[in-house]
């Protein structure tokens, strides 16, 4: 039984608004292979809160023990070199349960810190590969999240983005190479006063959020009174929310389990395909992340097949950071897919746009 004291973290279920955040969070876990979220807004709307809360809130994965990569015991793909050998020689695995990983990228960061570093002395004497695992590592199986990405040098964002999308890392030093398993879920946040992430940088994200600050007074005092309520006392406010956590937890699990018997009707992805050419979405991720990501709502539902709601749900985080800004026009790039999404489906935007914002911020 571990008896160590978990340091306390504001629980995911009591975060109030900002619903299609937590949404496209929700949805990434159950299909990391969306790609990652991107959340831009203003300072102090709970991007950090919520993220950090997504991890608490997910259950324990079993892992190899002592493995510095979070290695799996039964997925290869999950396995590092030295699992996989001991696997090999027929060596029995020492197994362990661990809280979901959240590795957080300070702005500062080095590639050696992210990447992992090779000491060539040791392996040009001893003819070993001492490697010391990066941040990439210990991110395997779980979520990183680079605060501020869009102050990040391009570089690094470069690499980050190359082994989301791979689920390896690779570190070559001198002729020696490290390759070792980084499959995680990219989270990125920053404020767009300080700067944008370039387009095709942007593009390579599975979704984007855009975050604003609650106006609503009442909205406002509730915020500030759950937040109070945490810090006076932690332990108290938590176990308030076990419940409610421990439902959400178990839906997403469901939904892991169930999200590979979803289907999507053959209309419904060739509409999706119809939006993106209507907005002259460049590339294909938009198509595939507006599937993947409309598959993962209907599990996350409880159901077995795509609606057109679960697509009208999705299709704005989806698609909006891939279209082409014109620095003159005024309308709002969401606006931009939510016409589109009437037009192709046929509803009567101005009747229907209320229900359609609506469907998008549903829990």
């Amino acid at each position: 039984m571990n008896l160590t004291k978990k340091r306390r973290v504001f629980p995911f279920t009591a975060v109030i608004g900002q619903e299609e955040m937590k949404l496209a969070l929700l949805l990434n876990v159950i299909d990391p292979r969306i790609g990652g979220v991107m959340i831009m807004g203003d300072r102090g709307t709970g991007k950090s809160t919520t993220i950090r809360a997504l991890a608490d809130l997910l259950p324990a994965i079993e892992v190899v023990k002592g493995d510095p990569y979070n290695s799996s015991p039964n997925d290869p793909d999950l396995q590092s070199q030295e699992v996989l050998e001991k696997i090999g020689e027929g060596n029995n695995l020492e197994l362990d349960n661990k809280q979901v990983p959240m590795v957080d990228l300070p702005l500062g960061a080095t590639e050696d810190r992210l990447c992992g570093t090779i000491d060539i002395e040791k392996a040009l004497s001893e003819g070993i590969k001492a490697f010391e695992p990066g941040l990439l590592a210990k991110a395997n199986r779980g979520l990183l999240y680079v605060d501020e990405v869009n102050l990040l040098d391009d570089h690094l964002v470069d690499v980050l983005l190359d082994s989301a999308a791979s689920g390896w890392n690779t570190v070559e030093r001198e002729g020696v190479s490290v390759r070792h398993p980084a499959r995680f879920v990219l989270i990125g946040s920053g404020n767009p006063e300080e700067g944008e992430l370039r387009p095709q940088l942007l593009d390579r994200f599975g979704m984007s959020v855009e975050v604003k600050t609650v106006r609503d007074a009442d909205l406002r005092v509730k915020v500030v009174d759950q937040r109070t309520s945490f810090d006076n006392d932690p332990e108290a406010f938590t176990n308030e929310m076990n419940e409610k956590q421990a439902e959400l937890q178990a839906k997403v699990v469901e939904a892991q389990k169930n999200l590979s018997k979803v289907k999507i009707d053959d209309d419904l992805r060739l509409n999706i395909s119809a939006i993106c050419g209507e907005l002259d979405v460049d590339g294909l991720r938009g198509d595939i992340v507006t599937n993947r990501s409309a598959k993962a709502i209907a599990a996350f539902e409880g159901r077995d097949e795509v609606s057109d709601e679960d697509i009208a749900r999705v299709i704005t985080c989806s698609l909006r950071h891939r279209l082409r800004k014109d620095p003159l026009e005024q309308v709002d790039s969401g606006e931009k897919v939510i016409k589109a999404f009437c037009k192709v489906f046929e509803i009567e935007e101005k009747e229907n746009l209320s229900k359609f914002q609506l469907a998008i911020n549903e829990d």
